[in-house]
């Protein structure tokens, strides 16, 4: 792969990134590879905010700027930046050779001391269609309304090859744009795909007529920003090959109340079924107050204190890993100490950590489902007696106390805190007591709790799913109905449990239509 990097005594470069059609995942791996070596990234106006979510997450050090105007202006702004030695990424919607004011900055870097490298991306003519359900075809003719094109001469062209012809524009330009297709010689009966939001989760096609649209009654009032619209036999096509629109939580939006940093896995994983995941923070995670506690634990662990470490949430495991880090500790440690884990997702945390555990419920996963497997203390086989079960400063006491039934003895340690994060915006507020949100996804009790403490409960229409049997409870303890709780009690099963039922919902629906 091409590395690019600031090289000490030398100017830098500039390198000119298509951002591609508006999906993060379609960012390629060259792509990645200039951003996450550039000191400063321009970027236009026209790539998404989620795209410039996912270039702060590839390099948080890199200083964004957005940048919009003459592109000989712009350029003059990279070359300046540039010449400090540095790496700078002109990131450019779409692809970059596709894009006419683009090919002017290109042009005009072109004519100074300072070096360029062009990485393609994936242009929207392209991938929009695909995502709409849409094959354009080999033959496709594509234009772009805002650089000003002959529409005259692609609708003489496209009557005559009968293909189809693939055009960016905007909601404004388009009922001219279509009319004067329909005056160059192409049917107003041609069938019209109109998409906004291409290749992202919040993505809308409506399909219309060519005159539908040129007489402004193609229902678009709804549609903002950069539209791509795909005109052509091919469009009728579209019923049997949308594969993107046709996922089980397409435009859903859902609510995902967790902590900050442990939302990314559910918020993908809804993404992948087409849903919209807002992240909501209900719980921060802190440190406990005292960490002398939490100290001689894990000194415990090191000098032979403990048989058995019991882990019951992937906070608790990465309570230990920091505490374990500041002390200058590895997965060492654990030598003879034998892991139990509540379920698998803590599991999980606990493998990440170079450690296979030697118990994970088969069953019901929860607190009661560990002990349910726990194996009672024996004087001869089990050396030491004695379980270190570090927890947040609100968990409860029905494990401990289940495991002094068994005969062991428990070390009870507040490994962390968590306290409840600050109230959402008030347009969250009102989606979500409002029936804004399709569903929300609880992950645990305090999430339950916490939700409602700080934005009120959510309306009886959303569908609630919840990881497991504890938070099932406690979603019932404040009058809320449980849609969906999966078999294994792990962020993906949840989200796949989700999916599973918006698609019988939609089943049934269809069952009705009939």
């Amino acid at each position: 792969m091409t590395r690019f990097r600031k090289t000490v005594g030398s100017t830098g470069r500039v390198v000119f990134v298509g951002a591609g059609p508006g999906d993060p995942g379609m960012l390629t791996a060259r792509a990645t590879a200039a951003i996450a070596e550039a000191a400063q990234v321009l970027v236009d106006v026209d790539v998404p905010v989620a795209v410039q979510d996912a270039v702060r997450g590839i390099n948080p050090a890199a200083e964004l700027v957005p940048v919009s105007g003459e592109p000989a202006e712009i350029a003059k702004s990279a070359v300046t930046a540039a010449k400090g030695g540095a790496v700078i990424v002109r990131l450019v919607a779409g692809d970059p050779y596709t894009d006419d004011a683009a090919v002017k900055e290109v042009l005009a870097v072109g004519r100074t001391s300072i070096g360029f490298d062009v990485v393609p991306g994936v242009a929207p003519a392209t991938a929009v269609p695909a995502f709409a359900g849409v094959a354009p075809g080999s033959t496709a003719l594509t234009a772009d309304l805002r650089s000003g094109v002959d529409l005259a001469a692609l609708a003489a062209a496209t009557a005559t090859t009968g293909g189809t012809l693939v055009l960016r524009a905007t909601v404004e330009e388009l009922p001219d744009a279509a009319a004067r297709l329909v005056e160059g010689g192409l049917s107003g009966s041609t069938p019209v795909v109109v998409t906004t939001g291409g290749s992202s989760t919040a993505q809308k096609s409506v399909v219309s007529k060519l005159t539908a649209v040129a007489e402004k009654a193609a229902g678009l009032d709804s549609f903002t920003g950069p539209l791509v619209v795909t005109i052509g036999a091919a469009v009728d096509k579209r019923a049997r090959m949308s594969w993107w629109e046709s996922r089980p939580l397409f435009g859903w939006r859902v609510l995902v109340p967790r902590t900050k940093d442990q939302a990314g896995e559910m918020s993908d994983r809804l993404r992948a079924y087409g849903a919209v995941p807002v992240e909501v923070p209900t719980i921060a995670v802190e440190p406990p107050r005292s960490p002398a506690q939490m100290d001689r634990a894990v000194k415990g662990l090191v000098t032979g204190r403990y048989g058995w470490i019991v882990f019951t949430s992937v906070n608790a495991v990465k309570a230990v890993r920091e505490k374990f880090a500041e002390l200058g500790l590895d997965a060492r440690a654990f030598a003879g100490v034998k892991v139990g884990c509540v379920g698998e997702q803590t599991a999980d945390a606990v493998r990440a950590f170079g450690i296979q555990p030697e118990l994970v419920p088969n069953g019901e996963q929860s607190s009661q489902g560990l002990l349910a497997e726990f194996p009672d203390y024996d004087d001869v086989l089990d050396p030491i007696n004695r379980v270190l079960l570090p927890h947040a400063d609100i968990a409860t006491e029905v494990l401990a106390a289940g495991l002094v039934e068994r005969g062991w003895e428990v070390d009870d340690v507040t490994a962390y805190r968590t306290v409840r994060a600050a109230p959402p915006a008030a347009s969250v507020r009102e989606a979500i007591k409002g029936g804004g949100f399709d569903a929300v996804c609880f992950t645990s009790s305090s999430t339950v709790r916490n939700l409602v403490g700080i934005a009120g409960k959510p309306h009886a229409k959303t569908v609630v799913a919840v990881i497991g049997p504890a938070t099932a409870a406690s979603a019932q303890e404040f009058g809320l109905r449980v849609d969906v709780q999966p078999e294994t009690a792990a962020v993906a099963p949840l989200v796949d449990a989700l999916a599973e039922y918006a698609l019988s919902l939609r089943e049934s629906e269809d069952g009705e239509g009939k």
